[in-house]
């Protein structure tokens, strides 16, 4: 009797027992929002949402083959080549937005539609990129190559449609 109240004793010590290494901080999945805005025309005006971890969401507002939201699923693959081609551009600091008014704007064109990105989670600071089409810097050509291509990585051509 008495080795057995040892026994559970035991038992019961070793379950409450830790361990005096650190385990390594659990790491949120990262978040890439990529959003165009409208423009003088036909313009698709949309937002889509995805994560590392594979889940999206389209979000169709206007000139879409599809409107309201849809969710949908991509490959590691496929977020990962849509996390580099956006990459180049992300801000260290936070936050930035080229639009009218801005230095970095130059000379520039009305009714252009534009592009905004916010990446979060993951092991980077969140942040945010806000680029109007219509500044004419030549500074920003391939930035707005890249933001205008970007979409391309991800399963979403169909609700996108063609303009």
């Amino acid at each position: 009797m008495k080795r057995t109240m040892t026994m559970a004793a035991l038992l019961v010590l070793a379950g409450c027992a830790t361990t005096t290494g650190q385990s390594a901080p659990a790491q949120t999945a990262e978040t890439i929002r990529y959003q165009t805005s409208p423009c003088f025309g036909a313009c698709p005006v949309y937002a889509v949402t995805v994560s590392s971890e594979g889940a999206g969401t389209f979000e169709g507002k206007r000139f879409t083959a599809t409107t309201g939201a849809q969710s949908f699923t991509l490959t590691p693959a496929q977020f990962a080549d849509f996390r580099e081609r956006l990459a180049p551009f992300r801000p260290t600091d936070g936050e930035r937005r080229i639009a009218s008014g801005d230095p970095d704007c130059g000379a520039m064109m009305t009714d252009q539609p534009g592009a905004a990105v916010t990446w979060s989670g993951g092991d980077a600071p969140a942040a945010s990129l806000s680029l109007y089409y219509g500044c004419t810097a030549p500074e920003l050509a391939a930035m707005k190559a890249a933001l205008r291509a970007a979409p391309e990585a991800l399963p979403i051509a169909a609700y996108v449609g063609r303009h």
